[in-house]
């Protein structure tokens, strides 16, 4: 009786589609990113001062954090 191993996937080279699918996803993954970012330093910016320290936060923390989503 045989034994064998089917538990690995057959793997084949990458091909340029896979490679441009790649590309495409990762810049709409960075553009998403980018973009939540500015929203949250945006929604972040309207907040008054009272607001911010409800929070826990100060005017000055406000890039950090967005930079933080990014």
């Amino acid at each position: 009786m045989a034994l064998f191993d089917q538990t690995r996937l057959q793997s084949r080279p990458a091909t340029v589609l896979d490679r441009a699918f790649s590309v495409l996803t990762n810049t709409a993954a960075a553009f998403v990113a980018w973009n939540d970012a500015r929203r949250t330093h945006d929604t972040l910016s309207q907040l008054s001062a009272h607001e911010l320290e409800d929070i826990g936060l100060h005017r000055g923390d406000i890039d950090r954090i967005a930079r933080k989503t990014f």
